[in-house]
This record gives structure tokens, sequence and C-alpha cells, in this order.
């Protein structure tokens, strides 16, 4: 089982129903997305509010599970899954499932409520509790030669606290960028494995 998380500035770009076509229908993988411009709206809230860091936390959870929504809406093939238990039954009919966060990552006392722990750090998270053979990141950002999670916190690539959070998890972490022209054909060749699933 892989899990893929799809970053939420695709949401606004034209190359996102291709990423959906790939990814729609695989039962070998679990679909992370990001927060997008539902994240950026609380972001926004919060700078104008200046409500705490555990309400915006909650409420970037609700903007991944909006983001993911959509992702469902557009893409037959594809379906909500809040529990690792969704997910199977999910996977085991043929579609992918795409994660609503809330329920487990508020269920973890341990998970951090703060910016710091965005859905990259959230998606090396659920590989521990799935036991993810991979992680794969779909990133807009343009990526350099491969370099270490380290370097690519300290460029805001990936969270501050992604490189901790993925190496606990032990792990093979991905990055693909939708920048890249090969990109959707490397992510199929990394994820193209039988597919199976049950209930």
């Amino acid at each position: 089982m892989w899990v893929v998380k799809l970053g939420g500035s695709l949401a606004e770009s034209e190359i996102l129903p291709r990423w959906l076509e790939l990814l729609a229908g695989r039962s070998n993988v679990v679909l992370v997305p990001g927060g997008g411009p539902f994240a950026d709206q609380v972001r926004a809230a919060q700078a104008r509010w200046g409500f705490d860091d555990a309400t915006a936390h909650h409420l970037a959870l609700l903007a991944m599970a909006q983001y993911g929504r959509m992702l469902c809406a557009l893409r037959p093939g594809l379906a909500p899954a809040a529990t690792p238990q969704e997910m199977r039954c999910i996977a085991g009919s043929g579609l992918t499932p795409v994660w609503m966060p809330a329920e487990m990552v508020l269920a973890d006392p341990e998970v951090p409520q703060s910016w710091g722990m965005t859905s990259d750090s959230l998606a090396a998270w659920l590989c521990g509790r799935i036991a993810a053979d991979a992680l794969l990141l779909v990133k807009s950002a343009r990526l350099g030669p491969k370099s270490s999670l380290d370097a690519l916190a300290r460029d805001d690539i990936v969270d501050p606290l992604f490189p901790v959070l993925a190496a606990r998890q032990a792990v093979p972490v991905h990055l693909l960028s939708t920048r890249d022209p090969m990109g959707l054909r490397r992510c199929a060749q990394l994820i193209a494995v039988e597919r199976d699933g049950s209930c």
C-alpha cells in the first residue's frame, strides 16, 4: 500500500484532472489531500481574528477534508475514508480511498496542533498507522537534484516536522514535481503494482 499526498496547490491547476485519472481506481493507494485554498482561508481567518493554534489545527484538518471531497466529486474511482477499516473496504471494492483526517488525527493527543504539522507530515504519520510500504509526495514546487529531507525542510518544500516523522515511520519517501513533464509517468511506474484489497 502506498500513501500518495496530492498537494493542495493543484486545486487550481489544469493538470489536476490528469493526476486524478492516474490515481483513481487504484486499490494499492491511499490518497492524502493537501489543504490548498481551503487551508489558506483558515490561515487568513486566524490572522484576522487571532484564535488559537488548536482551533486552527482542527480547521486545517477540515480543510483537507474539503479538498478531498472535491477530488472525489471530480473523478469516479475515488471515495472518502476516515479510518483504516474504511480504507480497506474501499480499496477492496476497487476504488482509491481519499483520507478524511480529522477523526484519526484528533484522537491522537501526541499529534502537534500547529502549522508545523502540515499535510505532508500527516501523510507520514498515516503511513505508520496503516503500515504503508512507501510515501509519495506530489508537490508543485520545483525540485532540484535529490536532496535530504532536512534540506527540503530548510527550503520550505516540506514542513519542519516532516524529516523526523518520516524517519520515525521508516518508509521510503519519494517526491515528484507537478512541473516535471515526466512526473505522471514516473508516478505510474512507482505505484504500478498488482492491485489487491479486501474488506
